[in-house]
């Protein structure tokens, strides 16, 4: 039977959307979160609740880790 889970250590960036994608490449540069929100016009909790879903499927569970997964996976 096929595994159709995702695995994010082996699935890496396909894993996430592409707004997930901009949301952990705006995480590598030194911004607040309601920078993010304003540059991408949408709320804070919207990029929180984007923040939180990208470091589940990464399996990290800081800013600082998030942005050293995206560095080692060419997200910038």
């Amino acid at each position: 039977m096929l595994d159709t889970s995702v695995n994010p250590h082996i699935a890496g960036a396909h894993a996430l959307t592409r707004r997930e994608r901009v949301v952990l490449a705006e995480l590598t540069e030194d911004v607040t979160l309601e920078e993010i929100a304003t540059r991408l016009f949408v709320t804070r909790n919207t990029v929180k609740s984007q923040v939180r879903s990208v470091y589940r499927k990464i399996g990290v569970s800081t800013r600082a880790e998030a942005v050293a997964w995206a560095e080692a996976h060419g997200i910038r």
